[in-house]
């Protein structure tokens, strides 16, 4: 597929999880092969209903999920969505969620998505907030540092 191709795709990808809500679950499924792939640090998920209720997951333990587009761009194998994704749990630890990462999506010859990868630091954006984990994924994290 041409990298002009792809960027098409990965926009209009792009442009949809910037305005996901829970009425626009069906719009996402719609762009979905069949064959499609999710990976996240917490998920490994095979078929457009799985990939859809993470989504659907994320919108039932989060208040104001949303996805801030900040960067898009395409190589001639796969699209780059750089992404912020805000929002605040709504049981407890009822904290405010503010993760930055990158989305790797490759999409299908007839332009659906086949596969979206998403990649952020789970440790230090999420795990090391949380009351008892925390404690011991930032001992875990200073064993690291230089």
């Amino acid at each position: 597929m041409r990298r002009s191709r792809i960027l098409t795709l990965t926009t209009r990808y792009a442009d949809l999880f910037g305005r996901l809500t829970p009425n626009r679950l069906d719009e996402l499924g719609d762009l979905l092969s069949p064959d499609v792939v999710f990976t996240d640090p917490f998920n490994v998920i095979e078929g457009p209903a799985q990939f859809i209720a993470v989504f659907e997951h994320m919108f039932e333990v989060m208040a104001e999920p949303r996805f801030h587009i900040e960067d898009i761009s395409a190589s001639d194998k796969a699209g780059y969505i750089k992404w912020r994704m805000t929002g605040r749990l709504k049981k407890k630890p009822d904290f405010t969620i503010d993760i930055i990462g990158m989305s790797e999506v490759t999409f299908a010859a007839d332009g659906t998505l086949l596969c979206h990868i998403d990649h952020w630091d789970s440790a230090s954006q999420l795990l090391s907030r949380l009351p008892v984990v925390g404690l011991f994924v930032r001992k875990l994290m200073r064993l690291f540092e230089v």
